[in-house]
């Protein structure tokens, strides 16, 4: 059961998650029409999302522990098919996020493309993958 106090850091995490996969399809676009103001805007937006995604997710984690996943064997056998890669790729993308951000920033385009191909869609499938969790854990089996 989560303390009440912390009930609505699932929903925040989730949503934070969910901004920065769209603002990521919205930053693809962007740069997809050489609109780089905007693209970095936006993409420095998803960068921002992303980060107060990790500080909510450490906070509430820290203070709540480990939620335990309360569907049957099916799903909780799916749960672990989404969560396994999404966590590990989670830790991989963090410095590939930084990389890719500061290469972008310092006008060290064809470096930042070089990894940018990579980043782009392990952020994009942590992000979302990420939102595909709190719905497996909170709205599809909740806890009560």
């Amino acid at each position: 059961m989560i303390p009440e106090q912390y009930a609505y850091f699932p929903a925040l995490i989730a949503s934070l998650n969910g901004a920065s996969a769209v603002l990521l399809l919205i930053g693809r676009y962007l740069i997809d029409r050489g609109r780089i103001a905007a693209h970095r805007a936006c993409m420095i937006a998803a960068v921002v999302s992303s980060a107060l995604f990790l500080a909510c997710y450490l906070y509430f984690h820290y203070h709540v522990g480990d939620i335990r996943f309360l569907g049957d064997h099916f799903w909780h056998v799916v749960y672990l098919v989404v969560l396994i890669p999404h966590v590990t790729l989670a830790i991989i993308i963090v410095p590939m996020v930084v990389i890719t951000l500061s290469r972008g920033l310092r006008g060290r385009y064809d470096r930042h493309r070089a990894i940018a191909r990579w980043t782009w869609p392990l952020w994009m499938y942590v992000s979302v993958t990420g939102v595909l969790v709190y719905f497996m854990l909170y709205q599809w089996f909740p806890h009560s």
